[in-house]
């Protein structure tokens, strides 16, 4: 079985769902999830997780993440997105100062409203299910921080943009909030999502890639080490007599590591033994010893 992640880069027209059913059949295995959905008409970076490395599959959801999209003003569909039901058109009158202004107001934090065609549930149906079926709930304001917004091409009505945003962040109702402000409607004509925590676009690969790949090199050329994921946190070698208390997922004290270091109260630590990765553990300072937040044993 295979542990770790791929960097695939999603192309149109497949789901997520669709990219993990492909990748089962490629890899031969069925423990593999992704990372979080990204739009049928959406391409870039899919972090797809296989084997223990499953159990990233929350925490990668949960990383900043960077898009370059392409905003049409002038127009509204139901969806957000191009490939939805224009409700609304207009011929705008803007010049691109006005339009620069009013981008670049929504780089920090935000209250963004969820779009009904989404995932999210609301009493345990998704939004888009009951979009589908042609009912609108009343979506709470979310917080949302956009770390850094960028004009690249401004060809009015057209405006492309690269946004590095918080978890949450829906690309299309910043769009779609952009020409509300503007007074004239938006819509994303189109999305290339190109970092996801440590995955890049540039790095990342196709499936038929990945096919020609396992048949050549093999698939473990491309396959990120689960440990990889937790670039920015310091590591701790418990020593080999305490290792029992890693396989049982029990605490241990920082005078059964190696480096005998106590790390501030709450912070995660990645942490080894008989040369191989445990897990992620935090701190506890009440306690002096330092407890599993998620183990990644195979």
């Amino acid at each position: 079985m295979y542990n770790g992640i791929i960097n695939i880069y999603k192309e149109k027209g497949f789901t997520s769902h669709d990219v993990v059913a492909k990748m089962r059949g490629i890899c031969k295995q069925k423990k593999i999830g992704h990372t979080g959905t990204l739009d049928p008409d959406a391409i870039g970076v899919l972090p797809v997780c296989l084997g223990s490395g499953t159990k990233l599959c929350d925490m990668l959801a949960d990383k900043d993440k960077e898009y370059v999209a392409e905003l049409l003003l002038g127009v509204e569909t139901d969806t957000q997105d191009i490939s939805g039901q224009v409700i609304r058109e207009s011929n705008p009158v803007m010049d691109e100062r006005q339009v620069r202004e009013t981008v670049m107001s929504f780089q920090g934090h935000y209250m963004q409203v969820p779009p009904m065609y989404s995932a999210l549930k609301v009493n345990g149906k998704k939004l888009y299910e009951l979009a589908r079926a042609g009912k609108e709930v009343e979506r709470q304001a979310r917080p949302v921080t956009i770390h850094k917004l960028e004009i690249l091409e401004m060809n009015l009505p057209v405006v492309k943009i690269r946004v590095a945003c918080s978890k949450g962040t829906y690309i299309r109702t910043l769009c779609a909030d952009i020409g509300e402000k503007l007074g004239c409607g938006g819509t994303m004509k189109s999305l290339l999502r190109t970092k996801v925590g440590i995955f890049r676009a540039e790095d990342a690969i196709t499936l038929t890639q990945l096919e020609e790949i396992r048949d050549t090199v093999g698939i473990e050329s491309k396959l990120y080490a689960v440990d990889s994921v937790f670039e920015g946190c310091a590591v701790l070698h418990v020593q080999e007599e305490f290792c029992k208390l890693l396989d049982n997922g029990n605490p241990f004290y920082a005078n059964q590591t190696e480096e005998k270091e106590k790390y501030p109260d709450g912070e995660w630590v990645k942490v080894y033994g008989k040369n191989k990765f445990y897990g992620i553990y935090a701190y506890e300072q009440e306690k002096h010893r330092y407890k599993p937040v998620k183990m990644f044993l195979s």
